[in-house]
């Protein structure tokens, strides 16, 4: 069995948020606390070795002055030493002889004993002096340059810095620099810097915990908001304030809610107007399968004026009803993203000339044309739109019906359709061109399905053109036809 580590606890987005920042507070404060610690420490130690050096070399030098003054004289020559250091009272030192041979055996000097210091004289801070490390004194008999020197602690555990240098053959000089003050000055500045980082992480724990409260508002209030959404309140928005992600993450969900109100509306709509499609549907089927079966049983054991009669009801009936059927595929193959554009070159003025003799019956229609009126389009479809169009100004409105055709454009052709009938009724202006919707009272009843300017809206958006109505004397269709259609689907036309 394979060993898994254990499952950490979930951190919610407010602990992750103050843990980053508590983190980063605290490594960037106690990371500046160190710098400034190492740099002060680092400049203080210089600043004393560099005193201690310089205060060595002068003494070493005013007491080799002393020694030489006496050289004819060697018992006079530590009274001499000592009468200069009797004067240096910052400065504990020690004076050491050597014994032996004056040449070095095996790299090291003779044995050195101290024959005078400056405990002999007054008491001292650091108590007893130390003997120096022989490797000092060695380098000291040597005469080494630079002075040897080194950190080492009394009796007392004082630490000193000790600097040893040569006065004279056999004769060297060592002194005794306390260090004890200036690391109780490092450790104050220790302790000021870490108090410092302690109230800085302080501080950034309570702005971490702000910051992430903050931060994790408007977090909250997204969520809560995309609760209600999933409620099924798709009128709920945000105020986005500011310019950050935040706002960002906030316009976001203001443009999906929008959006998914706006898809939610265009399925309740399609819903509905495929419940009202069916229910027209099964309507507009009703009475002409009706009248057939009617019609088809009063044939059996009609008389033959009555069966005249039948034959001509069968007859409408069955054309009615083709009519319907056909306009019934028709918008199908729309729904269904299958109706096909296929485009080629097409007069206008030829093809509602067509349309009238097909459409009107007697009805007086003038048609007047100007500029070029040829277009590039499908004019199966472009038949259908006009026929349409003139058989609804037909049956709803009255003669003389004027259809005017504008070719003085480059990019557009423009079809106006206008009869002389009473117009249409204000509140059916919104829902003209959808499905199975006929003349009210006003204007008299058809016969129609009532899919006709629904399909006429469904060719012109295939061609990429659009399709106006007004009331001004009776209804005017105005038509505005681009030049040249795209080969395309006519569903990806709207």
């Amino acid at each position: 069995m394979s060993w898994r580590p254990p499952r950490l606890p979930y951190l919610g987005l407010r602990t992750r948020i103050a843990m980053v920042v508590i983190l980063i507070t605290t490594m960037a404060t106690t990371g500046m606390a160190l710098g400034a610690y190492q740099l002060q420490a680092n400049t203080t130690k210089d600043r004393f070795d560099n005193a201690a050096n310089a205060g060595f070399s002068s003494d070493i030098a005013q007491a080799r002055a002393r020694v030489d003054a006496v050289a004819g004289q060697p018992h006079n020559r530590v009274e001499r030493v000592v009468d200069y250091m009797r004067g240096r009272q910052g400065v504990d030192w020690g004076v050491f002889a050597y014994h032996g041979s004056p040449r070095p055996a095996e790299g090291h000097g003779p044995p050195a004993t101290m024959v005078a210091s400056s405990t002999w004289l007054r008491p001292s801070a650091i108590g007893a002096i130390p003997h120096p490390p022989s490797w000092m004194l060695d380098e000291a008999y040597l005469g080494t340059q630079p002075q040897p020197s080194t950190t080492m602690e009394t009796d007392g555990g004082v630490p000193v810095q000790v600097i040893a240098g040569w006065l004279a053959p056999r004769l060297a000089l060592v002194e005794y620099y306390n260090l004890g003050p200036m690391r109780a000055e490092l450790d104050r500045l220790q302790d000021i810097l870490t108090m410092i980082a302690l109230v800085v992480a302080a501080l950034g724990v309570v702005a971490a915990v702000i910051a992430a409260a903050r931060i994790q508002r408007p977090v909250r209030r997204v969520a809560a908001a995309a609760r209600e959404l999933g409620d099924g309140d798709l009128d709920i928005r945000l105020p986005v304030r500011g310019r950050d992600e935040l706002a960002d993450l906030t316009s976001s969900f203001n443009t999906m809610a929008r959006r998914l109100s706006e898809s939610i509306e265009e399925l309740k709509a399609k819903d509905n107007q495929q419940r009202r499609f069916v229910a027209d549907v099964a309507h507009d089927l009703r009475t002409p399968v009706a009248s057939v079966v009617a019609a088809a049983d009063s044939l059996e054991h009609a008389d033959p004026q009555s069966r005249a009669r039948s034959a001509h009801l069968l007859g409408t009936q069955a054309r009615r009803l083709a009519k319907l059927v056909e306009d019934l595929l028709e918008i199908s193959r729309f729904d269904a993203g299958a109706a096909e554009l296929r485009p080629e070159r097409v007069d206008l003025a030829a093809l509602v000339r067509e349309a009238i003799e097909v459409s009107t019956g007697e009805a007086e229609v003038r048609l007047a044309a100007e500029g070029d009126v040829t277009v590039t389009a499908d004019p199966r479809r472009l038949h259908t739109i006009a026929c349409n169009l003139l058989a609804n100004s037909v049956r709803h409105g009255a003669a003389p019906i004027t259809v005017t055709i504008d070719g003085t454009r480059f990019d557009l052709v423009t079809v106006r359709v206008a009869d002389s009938g009473p117009g249409i009724p204000e509140e059916l202006m919104p829902i003209l061109f959808d499905r199975f919707v006929r003349g009210d009272r006003s204007r008299r009843a058809t016969e129609g399905s009532g899919l006709g300017l629904a399909i006429v809206k469904e060719n012109v958006a295939a061609h990429g053109g659009r399709i106006e109505v007004t009331n001004m004397d009776g209804a005017v269709f105005t038509l505005a036809l681009p030049r040249h259609a795209q080969d395309r689907p006519a569903e990806d036309a709207g």
